[in-house]
C-alpha cells in the first residue's frame, strides 16, 4: 500500500504539474484544482467515515443480538463446507466463520450498507487469530479478495437506478452481472491462493476453544440447498420483472426485524445485546478515518489532475473495438478507485439521452457497477478497522478480480444483449 499510495499522489502532481505549465486559459489551473482536491477530499473522507456511523451503530447492534441468539454459528453451519475448503487457516467453529457467511450473503443480496459492518467483525474475528498485528494473514487477504470482486447475486441499487431512468428493462442485467461477478470473485480467489503459495504467511494464534461451537454442520444437501436458493434470486428477480424495484424497498426493514424476531425468539434481551454491540459503531468509524482520508485524497488528486482523462483519451482507440466504448471507460477506471464518482459516471451515461439505460453503454456499465466494487475504499475500512498496514499480496489479487470483472462484464453483455 505504500508504493500504490505514493504513486498515486506523484502521478496527480505530475500530470497537473505539466498541464500547469504554459496554461493560458482564465479558468483555474489544473494545480490550482489539484489543490482545491485536497482540500475537498480530506473533508469529504471524514463526512463519509461519520455518515458511516449510523448504518455500523445499527447493524453493529443488530449483529451483536443475532450473535448471542446462535444466528452465527447457524449461518456458518450451513455454507461451512465451502469456507472451511477456502479457509483452511480458521477453525470451522470459530465466530469469524459466522460473520463472513453474514458479510456474503449481504453483498449477495446487493445490500452494501448492511455487509460493511458484517465485514468489519470478521475481520476483528480473524484479527484474533493473527499473532502478528499489523498483517494480513492469508485469511484475511482471501477474504478482502473476494468482498472487492462483489460477490453480487442481486444488484438492488443498480436495477432501482436503472427503473428510475426510464430503462425498459431494469431486471435485464442479472445474468450478465452473475457472469462478471462469477469470473471476477473466481479470479481474485485463485490469485491469493496462488500467491500466498509465494510469501510466508504471519504466524497465528490458536483459537480461543471457550468460542468454538460442537455442533456439527448441516448435511451437505442442506448447504446445496441453500445455496441453490440464493442463486436463485436473480432468475426469479427477472421474472418479478418491475417488482424489483418495490421489493428492494423491504429488504433492509425486513433484515432488521428478522433479525430481532429470531433474537427474541431466541430469547435474547434484544434491546439491552443491540446497544452493547451498537457501541462497537462509534469506535470504528474514528478507527478508520485515517485510512478514508489518505485514499480517498489520492483518489481525488488524481481525479483532478487530469491523468485518468488523459489516459481515457490514449486507450481508448484500443479499447472501443474490444467492446468497451470511450463513454463507459471512465466508469471502469473509477470503480476501484470511487465508488460514488463511478456511480455518478454511471448515472451520467444513462441520463444522456443519445445513449439510454437500455443501450449496450447502458447495459455495460449497469453490469460493471453491480458485479465490481470499490476496491480501494473496501480495503481501506476493512483493514483500517483491525489497523492492519502490510496487506502483502491482497490488493493485486483484488485488482485482478476487478480487471476480470470488467472483461466478463465486456463478453456477458454482448453475448446475453
Amino acid at each position: 500500500m505504500n508504493v500504490i499510495f505514493l504513486v498515486l499522489v506523484l502521478l496527480a502532481v505530475g500530470t497537473a504539474a505539466v498541464r500547469t505549465m504554459g496554461w493560458s486559459s482564465d479558468d483555474p489551473t489544473p494545480m490550482q484544482l489539484l489543490t482545491d482536491a485536497m482540500v475537498s477530499s480530506s473533508k469529504a473522507s471524514v463526512d463519509l467515515a461519520f455518515g458511516l456511523v449510523g448504518m455500523m451503530t445499527l447493524f453493529l447492534g443488530l449483529i451483536k443480538v443475532v450473535e448471542a441468539a446462535g444466528g452465527m454459528q447457524i449461518a456458518a453451519r450451513v455454507i461451512r463446507p465451502v469456507l472451511v475448503w477456502l479457509f483452511p487457516d480458521v477453525p470451522k467453529d470459530h465466530p469469524a466463520m459466522g460473520a463472513m457467511v453474514m458479510n456474503l450473503a449481504a453483498n449477495a443480496l446487493g445490500l452494501g450498507n448492511a455487509a460493511t459492518p458484517f465485514g468489519i467483525r470478521a475481520m476483528q474475528e480473524l484479527d484474533r487469530l493473527n499473532a502478528e498485528k499489523g498483517t494480513a494473514t492469508n485469511a484475511m487477504a482471501l477474504f478482502l479478495a473476494i468482498n472487492t470482486s462483489s460477490v453480487t447475486l442481486l444488484p438492488t441499487g443498480v436495477i432501482a437506478l436503472r427503473a428510475a431512468q426510464g430503462s425498459a428493462h431494469p431486471a435485464s442485467i442479472f445474468v450478465p452481472t452473475l457472469i462478471a461477478t462469477f469470473c471476477s470473485t473466481t479470479a481474485a480467489v485463485v490469485a491469493v491462493k496462488l500467491m500466498q503459495r509465494l510469501s510466508k504467511p504471519p504466524a497465528a494464534l490458536p483459537p480461543d476453544v471457550s468460542e468454538a461451537v460442537p455442533d456439527g454442520d448441516y448435511p451437505l444437501a442442506v448447504s446445496l440447498l441453500v445455496i441453490g436458493a440464493l442463486l436463485s434470486l436473480a432468475p426469479a428477480a427477472v421474472l418479478a420483472g418491475p417488482l424489483v424495484t418495490e421489493l428492494t424497498a423491504w429488504l433492509l426493514p425486513g433484515l432488521m426485524v428478522g433479525m430481532l424476531v429470531f433474537g427474541a425468539v431466541r430469547k435474547v434481551k434484544i434491546y439491552e445485546v443491540f446497544v452493547e454491540g451498537a457501541k462497537d459503531g462509534l469506535q470504528v468509524a474514528f478507527k478508520i478515518i485515517p485510512y478514508l482520508v489518505a485514499i480517498l485524497v489520492a483518489v481525488g488528486m488524481l481525479r483532478a489532475s487530469g491523468a485518468i482523462d488523459a489516459f481515457v483519451g490514449l486507450v481508448a482507440p484500443i479499447t472501443a473495438p474490444l467492446g468497451m466504448p470511450a463513454e463507459a471507460l471512465p466508469m471502469a477506471l473509477l470503480r476501484p478507485l470511487s465508488g460514488s464518482g463511478a456511480y455518478g459516471v454511471m448515472a451520467a451515461i444513462m441520463e444522456d439521452p443519445a445513449i439510454g439505460p437500455d443501450s449496450y453503454t447502458g447495459r455495460l456499465v449497469s453490469t460493471i457497477q453491480g458485479s465490481t466494487e470499490t476496491t480501494f475504499y473496501v480495503i481501506a475500512v476493512y483493514f483500517g478497522a483491525v489497523g492492519v498496514h502490510r496487506m502483502r499480496h491482497t490488493m493485486w489479487a483484488a485488482l485482478i478480480g476487478d480487471v476480470c470483472g470488467v472483461v466478463g462484464a465486456v463478453v456477458a453483455v454482448t453475448l446475453v444483449g
